[in-house]
């Protein structure tokens, strides 16, 4: 069951081979299965995503198809007490990010302080304007919060990014867990994990605490905001509507009546309470966005800011996705909470200040570079694994826009085993723990989302890389 790569930290095995406490009983178990057992589970699991419509698109494909992401049947595994710490710096993360944001759109005290540069804001598209001002039902920014963490070590985990503007992926760990217990029932009597099938409820929950005051203490009216069918997270936006008892709605289905908005049902229309909204800022309103957006509901955010409707997460939230405003962050946990940030970022350099460029530019073979506002592994360079000539073209576009982007380390991710025709081979991986935040408090479901890179070396983990997912267990104390 050898898996050990000499490079990175392999969460299951030590480097003697022998297993670590975390994979104890689920390697026990392991041993005891027919060799051929995982693969046969693993083709009955596709077929099952297949029959659900467990599908992504990826926009820019010519053919456009539907596709598959890729499950691997070996979870990945965390302690109770590695959770523990993990979640207190993932409260203590989430808190500073809702405290920036409402400084950001009030008195900007972090760059009044010096400590925030007012460039990062100046021109910023993910900035709006339209926020300033104006607090949000509940004061909550971010309802919903992916964390990214990649780990190196027995407890180095870190953040590798942000997500607080509409954070995807949650629908994939709950269909893996299911997965997993329909495949396996007999492996949860034998290793207790936490439970995560309960987020949708919690989410519900969650939202109905952020009502609006219109809502004026009955029971909210919660829905799902989609831009429709053909967005590459439609399954899940349609799976969570279905679990929180919501309504799937696109913005041909709202209008505003009576000073709230208001869905289109048999009945007629209804007012909405509170939307979880799926749609990218620029296409929720056209009368203050996008002008030629058909996603979104014209007049929404005049109903917002006069307390008709709560949106989830808030627009602006955008901003704390932003690479360089992650770079400022364990300035940023200290300014708002007082304490020395329990998660460290990944060390980064800003292109945009010249010391940093010119280093960027020394070692740009040993680096991972990115765009500011890119994401799902597009418009970056992994230096380690570039040709001469994809450097040579990253360089040009470093000197003509250096603000544009930021670098980090290539890092030497945790591995995890997958389940190959060889049997179990090491794989690089991250992480996306799912947090809810409403005036009740911080919620953190027990695990979250591992993506996994299914080639061998690869450190690019997105689903539309090429990458996969595994189930995520948290064991139980």
């Amino acid at each position: 069951m050898k898996t050990t790569s000499p490079s990175s930290y392999d969460e299951m095995l030590n480097a003697d081979g022998s297993v670590r406490p975390a994979y104890a009983g689920y390697c026990q178990w392991y041993d005891e299965q027919p060799p051929d057992l995982l693969r046969r589970k693993g083709s009955e699991a596709e077929a099952f995503f297949r029959r659900t419509g467990i599908t992504f698109n990826v926009y820019g494909n010519e053919d456009a198809e539907e596709r598959l992401i890729p499950f691997d049947m070996v979870p990945r595994i965390i302690t109770a007490q590695q959770w523990r710490k993990l979640s207190r710096g993932i409260e203590q993360r989430v808190r500073a990010l809702n405290a920036f944001l409402h400084d950001l759109y009030h008195r900007q005290e972090i760059v009044r302080s010096g400590r925030l540069p007012a460039r990062l804001l100046k021109g910023n598209v993910a900035f709006l304007p339209e926020m300033v001002g104006f607090t949000p039902p509940g004061g909550v920014y971010t309802h919903i919060v992916g964390i990214d963490l990649v780990r190196t070590g027995e407890d180095d985990f870190m953040v590798l990014e942000d997500n607080a503007r509409t954070p995807s992926g949650v629908s994939y760990m709950l269909e893996n867990r299911e997965t997993m217990m329909a495949m396996f029932p007999e492996l949860f009597t034998r290793v207790r994990v936490r439970e995560v099938s309960d987020y949708p409820r919690r989410l519900a929950r969650s939202l109905a605490a952020c009502a609006p005051p219109a809502c004026d203490g009955k029971k909210p009216v919660v829905a799902v905001l989609t831009p429709g069918i053909y967005n590459s997270a439609y399954f899940e936006h349609a799976f969570l509507a279905d679990q929180m008892g919501a309504e799937l709605v696109e913005g041909s289905d709202l209008r505003i009546e009576n000073g709230r908005i208001a869905m289109r049902t048999t009945r007629g229309y209804e007012p909405i309470d509170v939307l979880y909204r799926r749609v990218d800022d620029e296409y929720l309103d056209p009368l203050t966005f996008n002008p030629n957006s058909v996603l979104g509901v014209s007049g929404i955010m005049d109903v917002y800011r006069a307390g008709g409707i709560t949106i989830a997460n808030a627009p602006g939230t955008g901003i704390c996705d932003d690479k360089a405003i992650y770079s400022f962050m364990p300035e940023i946990v200290e300014f708002y909470t007082g304490e020395k940030p329990i998660l460290q970022n990944v060390p980064t350099w800003r292109c945009a200040e010249p010391e940093s460029l010119k280093y960027v530019l020394d070692n740009l073979a040993e680096l991972v570079v990115k765009e500011v506002h890119g994401s799902g592994g597009y418009g970056m360079l992994i230096g380690p694994t570039s040709s001469r000539k994809e450097l040579a073209a990253f360089e040009a576009k470093l000197r003509a826009k250096p603000e544009n982007y930021i670098a980090q380390p290539t890092l030497s991710l945790s591995t995890v085993p997958i389940l190959t025709k060889a049997g179990l081979a090491p794989r690089h991986v991250d992480l996306r723990p799912f947090v809810l935040v409403s005036p009740n408090g911080i919620d953190i479901t027990p695990g979250g989302l591992t993506r996994v890179a299914l080639k061998k070396g690869s450190l690019v983990v997105n689903s539309s890389q090429g990458g996969g997912t595994k189930d995520s267990w948290v064991l139980d104390d």
